[in-house]
Parts: C-alpha cells; sequence; structure tokens
C-alpha cells in the first residue's frame, strides 16, 4: 500500500519510540491535535503524554527545555510546526544546542532533532513558507538534513533520532502527501551520501528537498530539447556529499544548483563556491543558480513566481555556454 511522506515520518518517530523508551516528542499542537500535518498523529494515544505532549507557544522555550532533557540522557523530538516560527529559539539552537558539545569538552552532548516543516507550494502566507536552512547550515555543530522521498524521510528521520548530536530536520511541507509503494521499516543510504536520482551526460542538476522533484520534471522536460540531464539529491546539507558533487560536474562539465530559499548567501551560493574550487578545469560554463528571489515571502497568489519552476530551470539550461552555439557566434 502506497504511504505518504507525513506517514512515513510518523513510523519513523513510532518505531523510535518503541525501540528507546527515552525518545521523547514534544512542541505545539502534537499530542492531541496529532500535529498540524498529522505528522504526529496518534503518538499521545500510544505512548502517553509523558512521552507526546503539546507545549505552550513558545519556540525558546521548547529548545531550551529540550536542551535541559538531552543532557539529563533524554532524546527529544521536537517540533517547530512551520519554519518561520523557529526564529525565536534560533538563539537557543545557536548558542546552545550547537555548543554544548564542544564547550564541556566532549563531556556532555545533546542527542535531539529539531523538526521543522519548510518551504512554500502549500499557499502559506509569510511565516508559513520560509526555506531558513542556510541559518542552520552556517552553525558549526548541527547537521541538517532534508528528505526528498518518503523513502529517505523514514531512514534519515530514524538516522536523526539515533544521531549522538544535534539535528535539524527540515521537512519539505510540499511534499508531505507525495506517496510511494515503499513499506516501512526501510533505510536507505546515511548521513553525508547524496543520491544521483536520474543520471545524465550533458548538464548536473543539484537540488535537495522540495527542488528534487521539480529538477526531475525539468530534466525530463529537457528531453525534447535532445538534453541528457543528470539530478543529484544532496539529501544531507550537513555533512555535504562533495565527493558525488565533484564526481558529477567533473563528468557534465556544466551545472545549474535549484534551490527554493533566497538566493543571496545562502544553500546555493556554497554550492556554487565550492564547485567551482574543485571542478574548475572541468567546467565548460559557468555554475548557474535558480532560486527564490530575494525578497519576503510572497503572497500565496504569487508564489508560484517566486518558486524555481520548470520554465526557470530551462532557462537557466538555455544559458549555459554551449559549444555549437559558440562556433556559430
Amino acid at each position: 500500500m502506497a504511504i505518504s511522506m507525513a506517514q512515513a515520518l510518523n513510523a519513523a518517530m513510532r518505531d523510535a519510540m518503541q525501540a528507546d523508551s527515552s525518545v521523547v516528542v514534544f512542541g505545539e499542537d502534537v499530542g492531541t491535535l496529532g500535529g498540524v500535518f498529522t505528522v504526529t498523529a496518534g503518538l499521545a494515544e500510544e505512548f502517553g503524554e509523558d512521552r507526546c505532549f503539546d507545549t505552550p507557544l513558545a519556540e525558546s522555550g521548547i529548545a531550551g527545555f529540550a536542551v535541559g532533557m538531552a543532557m539529563q540522557g533524554f532524546r527529544p523530538v521536537i517540533e517547530m510546526q512551520f519554519d518561520a516560527f523557529a526564529y525565536p529559539a534560533f538563539e537557543q539552537l545557536a548558542s546552545h544546542v550547537a555548543k554544548i558539545r564542544n564547550r564541556t569538552r566532549g563531556a556532555v552532548h545533546v542527542p535531539m532533532v529539531i523538526r521543522i516543516p519548510y518551504g512554500g507550494g502549500i499557499g502559506g502566507v509569510e511565516h508559513h513558507s520560509d526555506s531558513s536552512e542556510s541559518h542552520y547550515a552556517h552553525i558549526p555543530g548541527l547537521k541538517v538534513v532534508t528528505p526528498a522521498t518518503v523513502e529517505d524521510a523514514y531512514s534519515l528521520l530514524r538516522e536523526a533520532i539515533d544521531d549522538p548530536d544535534p539535528v535539524v530536520f527540515m521537512e519539505p511541507k510540499k511534499l508531505y502527501w507525495t506517496k510511494s509503494e515503499a513499506s516501512m521499516p526501510v533505510r536507505t543510504a546515511g548521513f553525508g551520501q547524496a543520491s544521483i536520482r536520474r543520471t545524465g551526460s550533458d548538464i548536473t542538476l543539484i537540488a535537495y528537498g522540495t527542488t528534487v522533484p521539480t529538477a526531475l520534471e525539468a530534466a525530463e522536460a529537457a528531453t525534447e530539447q535532445g538534453l541528457d540531464i543528470e539530478v543529484v539529491d544532496l539529501r544531507t546539507l550537513v555533512p555535504l556529499d562533495d565527493a558525488t558533487i565533484v564526481g558529477s560536474v567533473t563528468r557534465t562539465g556544466r551545472c545549474v544548483v535549484v534551490t527554493e530559499a533566497n538566493g543571496f548567501a545562502g544553500i546555493g551560493a556554497e554550492l556554487v563556491a565550492r564547485i567551482q574550487e574543485r571542478c574548475f578545469y572541468s567546467l565548460d560554463a559557468p555554475v548557474l543558480r535558480v532560486t527564490g528571489f530575494d525578497v519576503p515571502y510572497p503572497p500565496p497568489l504569487y508564489e508560484h513566481h517566486y518558486l524555481p519552476g520548470v520554465d526557470r530551470i530551462l532557462d537557466a539550461v538555455d544559458r549555459l555556454e554551449w559549444e555549437d552555439q559558440s562556433k556559430s557566434a
């Protein structure tokens, strides 16, 4: 039977809670309601209010409480409900969650997962559709993960809960209801291993989370132009799989990075810099980015203009310097 990404995430938490009594789930509306996206549905009924419970609307308090529990031997899995709602907790994450192991010279660690539904495409207004992954990826001490498939959603969340250190788990809201025939439990590749979702020889599209299905759609559409495009799904932003990125771009010689977040100073900029440093002599064209625009997330009626779509990706592909074009110029 096909299951959705939301159901896979639910199964991951349920299985982790059954396997380890120190795993606890809490956040806004995760208990009685089962989460605004039903990702925690049924956990409070099955495991009781001591292990799955609602909190006040205080994100900094949720993160701070989780730090204390993790230091006392629990494995908290907390939910921030929507991406931009996590900003009040940023100080806790940057100043404490990310630094405790280093601050105590390894004596104390905080095995906790910060689940953050992120990204647009669901008709949400600002504060409900941000893509803030670059904020967390910039902080040493945090791992940052984002699945694009049902299988990865289950497997990466189980690995995040098992990890001895804090993991920011970015959940693409737009993909919550995508389905797969995968049977749970399923284990895929671990942290720091990207996946080549589509092989190709002409161009590399690098994507993650919300943009992976769009990149695959663009790659398929490009076949009408006679182009064979490879799609790399990063899966984890920290640690980053440099080897797969470098291997793909070295083979194709051309690359477009696709992210939904604002372009300036984002993950896309970091990827372009790394590719320029590591693949310079293999490149046949400048590395390009297709990103969200550098503006606050727009109202629902305009989000289709903001989000990187197939047409914008194909426009970037057209702007790459093709050998035939340069010869005819």
